[in-house]
Formats: C-alpha cells, sequence, structure tokens
C-alpha cells in the first residue's frame, strides 16, 4: 500500500510538471507559406486575432485558415502585409 501510494504521487507530480509543456507544445509551430511575399507565418495567438479582424472588415463568415480556398488565403495574406 505504501509502495502505491509513493508511485501515485510521484505519477502526479510528473503529470503536474509535465503539462505546461505537453499543453503549448504546438503553439507557434504551424507556419503558412505566403507565395506572393515569399515568407512564413508562423500561425499564434497574434494571427488569429488578425485573422478574425480580416473576416470581419471583409464580412466573411468564420472559417478556419486551412479550409479557405487559395485564393482568400492570400487575399488574407496581402491584407495581412498591409496592417502591422
Amino acid at each position: 500500500m505504501h509502495i502505491f501510494r509513493r508511485l501515485s504521487i510521484a505519477l502526479l507530480m510528473i503529470a503536474a510538471i509535465s503539462s505546461p509543456a505537453l499543453l503549448s507544445g504546438c503553439t507557434g509551430h504551424v507556419r503558412y507559406y505566403d507565395a506572393e511575399y515569399r515568407d512564413y507565418h508562423p500561425w499564434n495567438h497574434d494571427e488569429i486575432v488578425f485573422y478574425g479582424r480580416w473576416e470581419t472588415e471583409t464580412h466573411r463568415n468564420h472559417v478556419e485558415f486551412s479550409n479557405r480556398p487559395a485564393n482568400e488565403q492570400a487575399e488574407y495574406w496581402h491584407w495581412r502585409h498591409d496592417h502591422h
């Protein structure tokens, strides 16, 4: 019983220590290539905010960026380069 309790505590400590790294592991690792400007853009919180603004200003329904047609993605990157 004592071994089970120590093992449980050890597993809980490992989970508590590693969870922030596991939960934020993908943040900033998704990048999109902008063919017109020949550069890459990391898809992070800031980009999501700009993307939402673009959808609002251009009166578009929300669609995940990865599901937008290539021509609309290009329109977004063009708009994005003009809105720092």
